[in-house]
């Protein structure tokens, strides 16, 4: 009888405690509001800014897009055993590459100097 008891308050006492602990769904928004608010993303930034940080993303993934090109163009030479042909085609991807990410950190400069000089323009 003993065991019924205490199998039956157990039993009782479980939803309690379930309900005690907090949604996942708010677990996750108040993690997501944290990580965002930690990384500068917020309602409290302006528009330059937020248009600054969504440039330097995409040149960033601009950047990370180039290197893989980059590092297959490598490996197509490695690869080529020889072969003429193979070995000037992965030249001339690594040359392009070169090229590319040239033009990718003259634009993240060019960007980075002209919305830090509108930012300034709009703080005064």
């Amino acid at each position: 009888m003993k065991r019924v008891g205490l199998t039956a308050s157990s039993l009782l006492a479980v939803p309690m405690a379930v309900l005690a602990v907090e949604s996942p769904f708010e677990t996750a928004k108040k993690t997501a509001e944290e990580v965002g608010t930690q990384a500068g993303i917020g309602a409290q930034a302006s528009l330059p800014q937020l248009v600054g940080r969504l440039i330097n993303v995409a040149l960033g993934f601009i950047g990370i897009v180039l290197l893989v090109l980059l590092l297959l163009a490598g490996f197509n030479w490695m690869t080529a055993g020889g072969d003429t042909e193979k070995v000037k085609k992965a030249q001339q991807q690594i040359k392009n590459a070169i090229i590319g990410l040239i033009v990718i950190v003259a634009a993240f400069a060019i960007s980075s100097f002209v919305l830090t000089s509108l930012v300034n323009v709009a703080g005064q």
